[in-house]
Parts: C-alpha cells; sequence; structure tokens
C-alpha cells in the first residue's frame, strides 16, 4: 500500500485549540479541511478561532488558494474523514479513547491516508494497538500553537511502517513546519521533556525560595530563553568553547556541570507549592486576560520567526553583520 498520494483534503478530529490552531494553518495552505468534534458549539468556536488567529497566517504568508471558506464541519467523524487525504487527530490525551477513536479513524479513512496524532503524552505503538491498517499511524507532536510555532514531532509505533514516517515528515515539511524523526518512542516526545526538566527546577528554585515565580519567569525568558530562540544548547554551548568550540566546552565544563547535576532539585508540586507558583503567576499577569497574554505572545513569536526565517535566507558565506549591512 502506497502512502505518496498528494494530499489536497485534510479532516481534524478534534477542533479544541490544538485542532483549532491545525485547522487555520491548514487552511492558511491552501487545504480543503474538513472537522469534526461532538462538543457543544464546536463548529462555531473553530470558526471564530480561525477568524482570530487568520491575521496572523497573513503575516507568516498566505497560499495562493488560501481561504477560511475551505472550512467544513460535520458531526459526523465518518463523513469527516471519508475522502481525506491526510487525518489529524487532537483529541484529549486519554488512553482508552485514543484507542476506540484510532481504530474508527482506521475504518473510516482511506486505507492509503495517513492518520497523525498531536498526542502530547501517550505512544503510537498504543493509540494504533486496535487498528487494521497501524502501518499508516503515526504520531505529529506540534507546540502550541502549531499554525505558528514550527515544530512538530514525528515519531511511528512498532506497527508504524517507515514509508508512513518519511511521508509524514515531507508532507510537514512542505506546508512550512519544522519535523523532527524521533529514532524511538519515548513518553512525552522530546520538546515537553525539555520542558518538564526546567520546568522541574523552576520549580525547586522557587521551593527553595532563591527566587519568586517573576523572576524565574525574567531568568529565563531574557537570558537562556532568548538564546535559545536562536540556537539549541550544542550549538550555543560550541560557542561557548571560543575559538575551541565545542571540544574546548567539553573539555573544561563536564566537571563543574556534573556537580550542577548532582545538586539539581527534585521538587514536589505540594499544594503549597502549587499556590505560591499560582498566586506569582496571576500577580505578573495583572489585569491581562488569558487571550490578550496569547496575543502578547503571538506577536512576539511571528517577530522572532520573520528574523529567523531572514537569516536562512542570508548568504551563508557571510557572518550576520556583514549580511544585514547596506552597502553605502
Amino acid at each position: 500500500m502506497s502512502l505518496s498520494k498528494p494530499v489536497r483534503r485534510v479532516a481534524l478530529v478534534g477542533t479544541g485549540a490544538i485542532g483549532a490552531s491545525w485547522a487555520t494553518l491548514y487552511l492558511a495552505r491552501g487545504f480543503d479541511v474538513f472537522a469534526t468534534d461532538p462538543a457543544p458549539n464546536a463548529e462555531a468556536n473553530l470558526r471564530r478561532y480561525v477568524d482570530t488567529a487568520w491575521q496572523a497566517m497573513a503575516t507568516l504568508g498566505l497560499s495562493p488558494k488560501a481561504s477560511p471558506e475551505h472550512l467544513c464541519f460535520t458531526a459526523d467523524l465518518s463523513q469527516a474523514l471519508v475522502d481525506a487525504d491526510f487525518v489529524q487527530e487532537s483529541v484529549p490525551d486519554q488512553r482508552e479513547l485514543k484507542i476506540r477513536l484510532f481504530s474508527e479513524m482506521d475504518k473510516a479513512a482511506p486505507a492509503d491516508s495517513i492518520i497523525a496524532s498531536s498526542s502530547a503524552g501517550l505512544t503510537m505503538s498504543v493509540m494504533q494497538s486496535a487498528c487494521k491498517h497501524p502501518e499508516r499511524c503515526v504520531i505529529a507532536h506540534p507546540l502550541n500553537p502549531p499554525h505558528i510555532i514550527p515544530l512538530v514531532e514525528v515519531v511511528g509505533g512498532a506497527k508504524t511502517s517507515p514509508e508512513a514516517v518519511q511521508q509524514a515528515m515531507s508532507f510537514y515539511a512542505s506546508i512550512g513546519k519544522k519535523p523532527i524523526h524521533l529514532r524511538k518512542e519515548v513518553v512525552g516526545h522530546v520538546a515537553n521533556r525539555l520542558q518538564a526538566a526546567l520546568y522541574r527546577e523552576v520549580a525547586y528554585l522557587i521551593e527553595q525560595d532563591v527566587l519568586d515565580v517573576a523572576t524565574a519567569d525574567a531568568a529565563v525568558c531574557w537570558g537562556t530563553g532568548l538564546r535559545w530562540g536562536v540556537m539549541g544548547p550544542n550549538l550555543l554551548f560550541h560557542l561557548d568553547g571560543g575559538t575551541g568550540g565545542i571540544q574546548r566546552f567539553m573539555e573544561e565544563l563536564p566537571a563543574p556541570m556534573a556537580r550542577w547535576w548532582k545538586d539539581l532539585g527534585k521538587p514536589e508540586l505540594t499544594q503549597k507549592l502549587r499556590q505560591t507558583i499560582i498566586d506569582g503567576t496571576l500577580e505578573q499577569a495583572g489585569d491581562r486576560s488569558v487571550e490578550q497574554l496569547a496575543h502578547e505572545r503571538d506577536e512576539v513569536l511571528l517577530g522572532l520567526i520573520r528574523l529567523r526565517r531572514k537569516a536562512a535566507q542570508a548568504p551563508a558565506s557571510q557572518p550576520p553583520s556583514v549580511r544585514s549591512r547596506k552597502k553605502t
């Protein structure tokens, strides 16, 4: 069975925040989108989300055939999937629900269509266990919001074919995503595990009264977070090694870093610590609603992505300072 057919129609199963964001992206890339969700007011909420997020997609660039008018909604799962070339599932991460849903999607979707899950924690080996065609099922986990954040983590399950993984990688790359292939399944995938590792230490430092909630956020977003928005930790440490690069870094830093690793905390999210974080976060938010904060986040992200694109398009033979300097 070939999974290499062109994608023109995308089916979305689940239209909460993640599913609605996916819908926005697919519509902006010119696909026909058929969405389904049994929740009350799901269609109205989805269309409202797309309308609100459309300007962000216009900023990033719309495909010639992009239009919110290409969105169709049905409460019937089979109707949404019957002619789908690609399926993106984004329902809550509940084990039994996902197993049952994947079995139903597997029956409803054409056998040569890939079924991708946005699952943040469950593995595909679990979800595909009751499928007749498990070879076409993959994890495609995005970071929120998918229509803005480029990363998508692709990993198959025990019964997923290499072809399905490769086709999913190619498809996401073709629509402007930054797909990364995980060589093996791991609970939580990669991005969430990295976030969890950092947040564990953030929670520990707050618990130990080293700093308060606002200061912890400032340490990340005005320090390490800014650096990570440009390069990953390995390349950054390559720069930190000076002229000797990563080799010098690995010669000089392992000893102190090993001491830091041993001293990293293992906090328990007690009721007291949870309330401390809640209070500190709400104090930072002030009178700004969740929607207002999300808009602020997205505006900054859009600016950063435009800068990243500009830097990627500059001639590689010149350093950034030379590339950006206008000739006089």
